[in-house]
């Protein structure tokens, strides 16, 4: 996203993320598939807060014990609650969203930490934590962003005007910093006692720094509406960002993850992905195939197989006979194609992890590169074509892309708003890590039971 107003401030993002003060139900302590509470009628059990802290914990690398879990269990619970809300808006409008595109998104999460295909299902598998969590917490993500084209549906295209003004005020802030920032943001329901939330942030923080992929963390972890995206904000200038995150930023060397920053409505996490002046941004841009050669099983490296031992000497002869992209892309059809000829388009070399910079940079074009062992298989790489670019000047098409997120940006912040109005919430009573709910006197009738109000933001007026 480009310029301030595609930023929601913090304090908007925790009001989405917060969902409404409703009733309290009482109950004893309950079993593992007791109910907590409902959301509209739909019930969120215990079972579902396990299993979505051991998603959280397994898929960022977090030992789990219980005191982890009683960290992880206010933002589970009100992460579950807002998508309990969402869903049940996605079935209103009879939005289906297709296996394959939640196949695709559980790619695209392993690619961009470098993870290879099924990686992280294995591992999930392999932990006892079912795939039926992730992908209900992807469908959701999905079917919202499709929810959100439905409402900016009506409000036509970006038009040539608007391209056009967002060209002046690009060439009008020429010179200016910017950045390139991924966030975690961390609600705080009561900001009087906000030392649960503050021991939360510091954990994910360890495990950041111990080497847990941020974007892996952020789409778990985030209640901003990048989470979908690993938590990145794009290109951001200084006015984009709350002041403390700015100050932060300004200092941080690209790859840091900084300390909790406290903004309005919680704490954030961020880390510098870039620093750029606006208008002048040269990078390498490179086109790259490769052939994968796959192992039977996975790699010992003290007690390779004799089929691994053989894979290693025919990659090693390709890397020598085959020259050219097309032959790569040949060659990696005949192998059965287990990882795509084309990693990504045209690839940035400066973006890409260490060892991947490493080998590419000083490869000749049309020519392989030695062999690249992983756990899976044998990778061969070669760069296809390479170039500067000045990836600061923006095509109208990319500015076009950057004003519609905006636009469903700004939708979103409206319609949750809207549904949390809107929207029953009862949770039980003796659940001291559950978003709190305010009573009001004449809450319960005379027999004592709950009664069932909207959620939100009190009226005018009211307390």
């Amino acid at each position: 996203m480009l310029g301030a107003q595609a930023a929601p401030s913090h304090h908007e993002r925790a009001q989405r993320a917060h969902p409404g003060q409703g009733k309290v139900i009482d109950a004893p302590n309950p079993p593992e598939d007791a109910i907590l509470g409902t959301i509209n009628g739909q019930v969120l059990t215990e079972r579902d807060v396990d299993n979505r802290g051991k998603l959280f914990a397994l898929s960022t690398g977090l030992n789990i014990s219980p005191d982890l879990m009683k960290r992880l269990r206010p933002q589970i619970i009100r992460q579950l609650t807002d998508e309990r809300i969402k869903t049940q808006e996605i079935l209103k409008r009879h939005i289906n969203v297709e296996p394959l595109q939640i196949a695709q998104a559980i790619n695209n999460i392993e690619s961009r930490n470098g993870m290879p295909k099924n990686a992280l299902r294995d591992r999930l598998a392999l932990d006892g934590v079912s795939l039926t969590t992730l992908i209900d917490q992807i469908r959701v993500q999905i079917g919202w962003m499709q929810v959100l084209r439905e409402e900016i549906s009506g409000r036509g295209r970006i038009t040539a005007r608007e391209i056009t003004q967002r060209e002046e005020a690009l060439r009008a802030e020429e010179g200016r910093p910017q950045y390139n920032v991924s966030e975690i943001f961390v609600p705080v329901a009561d900001p009087r006692h906000s030392e649960a939330e503050l021991d939360f942030t510091k954990t994910i923080i360890t495990q950041l720094r111990n080497g847990a992929p941020f974007p892996i963390v952020a789409a778990q972890f985030s209640q901003a509406q990048t989470a979908l995206d690993g938590g990145t904000l794009g290109w951001v200038q200084e006015d984009s960002l709350d002041p403390p995150v700015v100050d932060i930023v300004k200092q941080m060397p690209i790859g840091a993850i900084s300390n909790p920053v406290k903004v309005a409505g919680g704490y954030v996490i961020v880390t510098v992905n870039g620093k750029r002046t606006i208008g002048h941004q040269n990078v390498t841009m490179v086109t790259v195939r490769q052939a994968f050669f796959p192992f039977a099983s996975a790699l010992n490296p003290q007690n390779p197989t004799d089929q691994q031992k053989l894979t290693l000497q025919k990659a090693s002869a390709a890397a020598q006979s085959v020259h050219g992209c097309e032959a790569m892309e040949a060659l990696n059809h005949s192998l059965g194609e287990k990882h795509p000829s084309d990693p990504g388009g045209q690839l940035v070399l400066e973006r890409l992890n260490p060892q991947m910079r490493q080998v590419l940079a000083d490869l000749p074009i049309g020519r392989s590169s030695r062999p690249l062992v992983s756990t899976d298989g044998i990778a061969l790489l070669m760069v296809c074509s390479k170039g500067q670019k000045n990836i600061a000047q923006q095509s109208p098409s990319e500015i076009a892309d950057s004003l519609m997120n905006e636009r469903v940006e700004q939708a979103s912040r409206q319609l949750e708003r809207d549904l949390e109005r809107r929207s029953v919430i009862e949770m039980r009573k003796d659940d001291k890590t559950a978003p709190a709910a305010k009573q009001s006197d004449d809450a319960s009738d005379d027999d004592g039971a709950p009664e069932k109000k909207p959620h939100g933001k009190p009226a005018p007026g009211q307390k």
